[in-house]
């Protein structure tokens, strides 16, 4: 086991005013419960100067550790790499805008230890955000709730609590970080719990999603729906769909084909079969049938070849843990 009880897993963009003030606040908190952590600031690509507070940050407390991408990638590409990183007990995840409350760590802590779960997502029950935001993101949970089958009422809230385990077997990629608890499903983690915590009004900056991330979660959605049933056998989808065309195209040329043969045999000229227009829809539904078992057999063997995982541009790391790295 880890001799550290929490890593702190916190990825930002563009947020130089609040980094203090969290560390801050975390460090009273985690000294309070006597929790030995680190703090992960995952710095995505930023243009501030946010990276400058983090270096001084991390030479004055030992206990914070920077990784900084050479562009941004996104916050799943920040929570992949902070997970893999972690050396904690317990890995927290949230967001650097102070929306999300570092007193809720003991909490979370306490769920994951004593209380079993392998994954705690938090429930910003009272959001400050405005309609146009909360009334999607109802919509993408309930979406989500019906697809995964896991009853949480809000799978984006960045505040969450894993087991180390869970946080280092789960490969989020794309913009999958809003579907977490799936993918952890997924993996056969399915002790998944859910914390009411508190949602903060943020004291700086702007947030850095835009209205893409409505279009965005939906196709992700779709995605790990696909991923989920027929990750291990594409061939069981792509394959259905190819019988159904070939069904479907071989009845209907045998039915032209026998219209054809009783109109000659009552002495009328059919003409040609290759002059209804219908023999082309049910040649191209042959065609697409084709396709399809050919795309099932290419991913077929995509999956049973493996792949590497998922490799991220780091351009710097601070406070690399050592042997010798003292805990807090």
């Amino acid at each position: 086991m880890s001799h550290l009880d929490l890593s702190l897993v916190i990825p930002l963009f563009n947020e130089e005013e609040s980094l203090a003030e969290l560390h801050a606040w975390i460090d009273r908190v985690c000294l309070a419960q006597g929790l030995r952590y680190e703090i992960l600031f995952i710095n995505d690509g930023s243009t501030d100067d946010s990276w400058k507070v983090i270096e001084g940050l991390a030479a004055q407390h030992p206990q914070v550790r920077g990784i900084r991408f050479r562009r941004n990638q996104g916050k799943s590409a920040a929570l992949y790499v902070g997970f893999q990183a972690a050396q904690g007990e317990v890995v927290i995840t949230m967001d650097a805008d102070l929306q999300d409350s570092p007193d809720e760590i003991p909490d979370l802590v306490r769920m994951i230890r004593e209380e079993g779960y392998d994954l705690v997502s938090g429930w910003k029950k009272k959001r400050y955000d405005p309609l146009s935001k909360t009334l999607p993101t109802k919509l993408f949970n309930w979406a989500a709730r019906r697809m995964s089958g896991i009853a949480l009422n809000d799978f984006n809230c960045g505040l969450k609590a894993y087991r180390l385990e869970v946080a280092q077997s789960v490969e989020v990629q794309g913009e999958m970080h809003r579907y977490v608890p799936v993918l952890a499903k997924m993996q056969g983690f399915s002790r998944i719990g859910e914390k009411v915590v508190e949602h903060r009004v943020r004291p700086y900056g702007v947030t850095k999603f835009g209205l893409n991330r409505f279009t965005n979660g939906l196709l992700d959605l779709v995605t790990l729906s696909m991923v989920s049933r027929f990750r291990r056998r594409p061939m069981h989808f792509f394959g259905a769909w190819g019988l159904a065309m070939f069904f479907f195209s071989g009845m209907s040329l045998t039915v032209l084909g026998g219209v054809k043969l009783m109109s000659l045999w009552s002495g009328q000229r059919p003409g040609l079969i290759t002059d209804d227009p219908w023999f082309f829809i049910f040649l191209t539904a042959m065609i697409l049938g084709t396709q399809l078992f050919v795309t099932g057999l290419l991913a077929e063997l995509v999956v049973r070849s493996g792949g590497r995982r998922t490799e991220y541009a780091v351009a710097e790391e601070l406070n690399r843990p050592d042997a010798d790295r003292p805990a807090r």
